[in-house]
């Protein structure tokens, strides 16, 4: 069962790799354009985005390296699983992409895949930019951290010496 957040959408697949290897700048949400085996695939959550990344070629946005498995019980369509999927967004968000993309050390890396509200598939793109090693090391760290103090204020609390 896909995973509704508040505004109603069902998640298909996140790449949590993309958010411990870069730093997330800026988020856009975009359409995907799917052949009709493929848009199966994804409700059966058949979807790898691990090593996908989008790139802006001729004023169009492309998906490159996302596998979507074939669907088992399609009849005669076959689709290459890695095939380049286009992605649907508006011309000025496109030149705005352009732009930041062009800046040294930025990407276009899809973060979720998801189906709206409306039913359609959609993918959230992210503007990040590469994490150092020492980066990496600093958000284990942080996360770490975070840990222990929540581990230590719910030891205080079921102690009963946080209630007075």
């Amino acid at each position: 069962m896909a995973r509704k957040d508040a505004a109603g959408d069902r998640t298909v697949a996140t790449n949590r790799r993309a958010f411990h290897d870069y730093t997330v700048e800026d988020r856009v949400v975009a359409g995907i354009a799917l052949a009709g085996p493929e848009v199966k695939s994804l409700r059966a959550h058949h979807v790898n985005l691990a090593d996908a990344h989008a790139e802006i070629r001729d004023g169009e946005v492309w998906l490159i390296g996302m596998q979507i498995s074939p669907y088992k019980a399609a009849t005669h369509v076959s689709v290459d699983p890695l095939r380049e999927r286009k992605l649907l967004l508006q011309r000025q968000e496109i030149r705005r992409l352009e732009r930041q993309v062009r800046q040294k050390g930025y990407t276009l890396i899809p973060l979720r895949l998801f189906f709206a509200a409306s039913g359609y598939a959609k993918v959230e793109l992210g503007l990040c930019r590469g994490k150092r090693q020492y980066d990496k090391r600093e958000a284990i760290a942080e996360r770490e951290a975070q840990r222990r103090t929540e581990r230590a204020m719910r030891d205080f609390e079921r102690s009963g010496q946080g209630r007075r």
